[in-house]
């Protein structure tokens, strides 16, 4: 049996994304180590703080080609910060490049409402995804973020919220899945969410 790297750089919930898979009956090995992720059937991504100093840290640990080629052989999912890594450029504090999986930008929520955006949204899906497979729109996520992603391309955009203005909750492109939103904090719908991007590769 398989199993699916959470990939540590000292940013993140690590242990509740784990667990939560082990709770689905997954084997999940937290690690910072290439040949872990090499040997594993899919990547968890996880990240919270700023985007600067997470791309620093990610950058630190010499993983980013082993996740680049990676991303081409098996499902790798970002998770809130982690998510964001994945577009080409963040504009939190300094403009700082990410990993470039997805075309677009990360910034600023323009919006009237309180930031940080933290709480319950619901989601649309303006385009199908393996991700969100059985579910409905309108289901409801957790979130706690101040920047999203824009993309360049809107294909890439999987499931959409509104907190003022259109929120971008969740990107595909290819092999590579992005939530804004925290699955693992996100009771039923986010256990059926990672139980989606667990089978994905099996």
């Amino acid at each position: 049996m398989g199993y699916i790297a959470v990939v540590d750089y000292d940013v993140g919930n690590l242990m509740s994304v784990s667990n939560a898979l082990k709770y689905l009956g997954f084997s999940a090995q937290v690690t910072a180590q290439a040949e872990v992720l090499e040997g594993a059937d899919a990547i968890i991504l996880p990240g919270v703080g700023a985007f600067p100093d997470a791309a620093e840290k990610l950058h630190r640990t010499g993983l980013t080609d082993c996740i680049r080629v990676q991303s081409a052989k098996k499902p790798i999912l970002g998770i809130c910060l982690g998510m964001q890594l994945l577009f080409e450029t963040g504009y939190e504090v300094r403009p700082t490049a990410g990993l470039g999986f997805v075309p677009g930008t990360v910034e600023r929520i323009q919006t009237d409402l309180k930031l940080p955006h933290i709480g319950w949204n619901s989601l649309r899906f303006p385009n199908p995804s393996p991700l969100f497979a059985g579910m409905d729109e309108g289901c409801y996520v957790y979130f706690v973020h101040s920047f999203c992603g824009r993309a360049s391309d809107p294909k890439t955009v999987i499931a959409a919220t509104d907190y003022g203005a259109d929120v971008t909750a969740a990107v595909q492109k290819g092999n590579v899945f992005g939530t804004q939103f925290h699955p693992e904090k996100s009771g039923e719908v986010g256990l059926q969410i990672l139980r989606n991007f667990g089978g994905l590769n099996r």
